[in-house]
């Protein structure tokens, strides 16, 4: 078997053997196949996709890469949060915390940043000492003695994906379903979880920005937990605009560390009580979704949730002067204003567009040598639905030199669009979906308000 071989089979639209994605899996993984030819067979899926058949085949080898976690010593049942990725998406760093404080285990092992969107990873490594990269033996006693903890992947679990997920970021091959599904499940699966909810971003600053690839992926995603014996849930969410006001990984720290003090932006604090709810009732902790919904509320609102996520901070070498004082985290050196050219109501705020002015700003990367500005990011002070007046301030870009912050500036300026009419904002919530099918929870995407 040759890698030649592989690559010109997928090419040419042929559906590869488990044997075959094995083969290029594990030589990819020792070293033995280079970038480029594994560059060369994600384009090939990418533009041909797989079935579900090759997808399965892919999460499997992936995820025997390496070993798999038997967590099986904790008490309680182990779950998780995954989400597809959008701009400002801070939500696991509130969700973990909050979800163990209600009384589950989470074990999260998370990614960097991928294109415009960014990483629970590179956030939290905007905590000063911060560890993302624990040991195994460290990971499990942390989730023993607090109940949870946020790594990235170890050389030990599933190191295939650890490879390919950063090569997918620089070769343009992010937005394909076999390869997200795959990447999420090869993780979550090592992890040793009992069950998993989803949370499958839709809109401009998404992956996806159509509702049957949203589907399509959730339904992949369930599926191929099913095989394993794993309940996934997944929630389809709205990512038009970013979510909260704050996109950049030091900035968007403070506005998690504001939320768990009892404030922060409502868009934030729902979604994390929606997808905390789902997490609650898989661990069977929760009796029903209303009961979750209160839990996680309860430990936000009581301080529960601050408290566990100090004290995951501190196990994994963080400086908890950040819960206490913003000035700990990294700071821009510059603050740029972004002002209204006209007065009007916003009715669209280009969530990809911030994404990319984060990215422009040193905030992510452009390829796989590129370093984190950890302190640089976009402060939204209107969002869509606000009025605005002609020379209102829009927004503040910090930014670390003068260059890069006109530039990220004018994608700014770019991301709003005002109209004369006030907007009725859509639901942030849109659809549940499950192994039984696909429930709207909110009226559908394009309806009139």
């Amino acid at each position: 078997m040759r890698a030649y071989e592989v690559i010109s089979k997928k090419r040419d639209g042929g559906a590869l053997s488990p044997e075959e994605i094995d083969y290029f899996v594990s030589g990819f993984t020792k070293g033995e196949t280079p970038n480029y030819q594994m560059a060369s067979l994600l384009m090939a899926i990418f533009l041909r996709g797989m079935n579900q058949e090759e997808t399965f085949s892919l999460t499997t080898s992936m995820l025997h890469s390496g070993q798999a976690l038997d967590l099986s010593d904790i008490p309680g049942k182990k779950v998780d949060k995954h989400s597809t990725g959008g701009v400002g998406d801070k939500v696991s760093l509130v969700l973990a915390p909050a979800v163990a404080a209600a009384g589950a285990v989470v074990p999260m092992i998370s990614g960097r940043g991928l294109g415009h969107t960014g990483g629970t990873l590179d956030k939290l490594e905007s905590i000063p000492g911060f560890k993302t990269l624990l040991t195994i033996e460290e990971f499990k006693r942390n989730l023993s003695r607090i109940g949870v903890s946020i790594i990235g992947q170890t050389p030990e679990l599933a190191p295939a994906d650890a490879k390919i997920y950063a090569l997918r970021d620089v070769t343009a091959t992010v937005d394909s379903i076999p390869l997200i599904a795959s990447s999420i499940m090869s993780k979550k699966l090592a992890a040793g979880l009992d069950g998993l909810v989803l949370d499958v971003k839709l809109g401009r600053g998404a992956v996806f920005n159509q509702e049957e690839k949203a589907f399509q992926l959730a339904r992949t995603i369930i599926g191929i937990g099913l095989k394993f014996g794993k309940r996934v849930v997944a929630l389809v969410t709205d990512m038009d605009q970013p979510l909260g006001r704050m996109a950049g990984n030091g900035l968007e720290v403070k506005e998690v560390i504001e939320l768990l003090k009892g404030e922060g932006p409502l868009d934030l604090r729902e979604i994390t009580i929606a997808l905390g709810a789902q997490m609650l009732l898989l661990a069977q902790v929760a009796k029903d979704i209303r009961d979750g919904e209160e839990r996680i509320r309860g430990v936000i609102e009581g301080g529960e949730a601050l408290a566990k996520f100090g004290e995951m901070v501190k196990a994994q070498g963080g400086d908890l002067r950040v819960i206490d004082d913003p000035r700990a985290l990294p700071q821009a050196k510059l603050k740029i204003v972004a002002k209204a050219e006209a007065s009007g109501w916003v009715t669209s705020l280009d969530a990809k567009l911030i994404g990319q002015a984060v990215v422009a700003l040193g905030g992510g990367r452009k390829d796989l040598t590129s370093k984190i500005d950890y302190a640089v990011g976009v402060e939204l002070l209107k969002r869509r639905g606000d009025e605005v007046r002609e020379g209102e301030d829009l927004a503040f870009v910090h930014a670390s030199g003068e260059g890069e912050g006109r530039e990220a500036l004018q994608l700014v300026q770019s991301a709003y669009q005002l109209s004369e009419d006030p907007l009725q904002v859509r639901p942030l919530i849109l659809y549940l979906v499950t192994e039984d099918g696909v429930k709207s929870v909110s009226p559908p995407r394009g309806s009139p308000p």
